[in-house]
């Protein structure tokens, strides 16, 4: 017996998201939903993604909920990035009303403008307002009396940065040189730092050679590994940019997949790009752990 699940391919600056509606098809599954959906988003085995994201219609005033999985299969509570490739799913559902989206998420509501190319009534852009950061350790949270001059030391190499919370936890590095920095080695000890009770992710950020209010950003996310783009990511490295006084109130990030716009003020506003992959459909059923005999060679 199969259990077919449709799934719409997209990216938002490189992070790639594997979009499904409704979430019942999963829920309802009789398989290991988390192993599922880890070998759903494996690069190998799988139809590879850095993460999954279920879309339901929303209530309350909402038009759709995200729930977010990461590339291992655990919860995550927002994503930048992902939003967007929800949103384009979303309106080509008919949710919203074509101009604005309101999206209820594990980190609360979000609205998000569409861009919407004229000809095609496809969304090519959304600006997401992100809601506010906070250095509030409690809220971040991080263990720890303040979320500034956080020292890690990992082999031998010294970092010194900010917390912030934007929905999630990140810990942001302002590094000399970013193409040296060793994001695949030290980004998993980071992730997992003591301090940080639910892990977090990883950014390294410099200043962009040249121009000012722009910064370079590599990141770790947590659950998934070096990704091309994270737009709460870029939220927090912005914040904490401007709080270093690198960039003003509107920088713009540049990240291995493209460029991202970020806005600070009372809430963040967050805008990039969208793009259509493709659709497929996949049967769960094949994405059950396979038990293996001991005897087997």
């Amino acid at each position: 017996m199969s259990t077919p699940l449709h799934l719409c391919k997209l990216h938002a600056t490189g992070n790639d998201f594997l979009v499904c509606d409704p979430a019942e098809t999963i829920t309802g599954w009789m398989g290991s939903p988390t192993a599922a959906l880890a070998g759903l988003c494996n690069r190998h085995t799988g139809v590879g993604a850095d993460g999954l994201i279920f879309l339901n219609r929303g209530s309350d005033g909402a038009d759709c909920t995200m729930k977010l999985h990461n590339a291992d299969g655990g919860r995550a509570e927002m994503s930048g990035n992902g939003i967007r490739c929800l949103a384009w799913l979303a309106h080509r559902k008919g949710l919203g009303d074509g101009k604005r989206l309101v999206v209820d998420t594990d980190a609360g509501r979000r609205e998000v403008d569409l861009d919407v190319d004229p000809l095609t009534d496809e969304l090519r852009a959304a600006t997401v307002d992100m809601g506010p950061v906070t250095f509030e350790p409690s809220a971040i949270p991080l263990d720890a009396p303040t979320a500034f001059d956080l020292e890690a030391v990992f082999h031998g190499t010294r970092y010194v940065g900010d917390a912030a919370g934007m929905g999630n936890p990140h810990l942001v590095l302002i590094v000399d040189d970013l193409q040296a920095a060793r994001v695949t080695q030290h980004g998993p000890h980071l992730e997992h730092d003591e301090r940080f009770p639910n892990r977090t992710n990883v950014e390294f950020v410099a200043p962009t050679a040249g121009k000012p209010d722009a910064i370079d950003m590599r990141v770790w996310e947590r659950g998934v590994g070096e990704t091309l783009s994270c737009g709460t990511g870029a939220c927090a490295a912005a914040a904490v940019a401007n709080r270093r006084g690198l960039v003003g109130e509107r920088a713009v990030v540049h990240v291995p997949g493209g460029d991202l716009t970020v806005e600070l003020g009372e809430t963040i506003r967050l805008g990039g790009s969208v793009t259509h992959v493709f659709d497929t459909t996949v049967d769960l059923d094949d994405f059950k752990p396979r038990r293996v005999r001991p005897d087997a060679r």
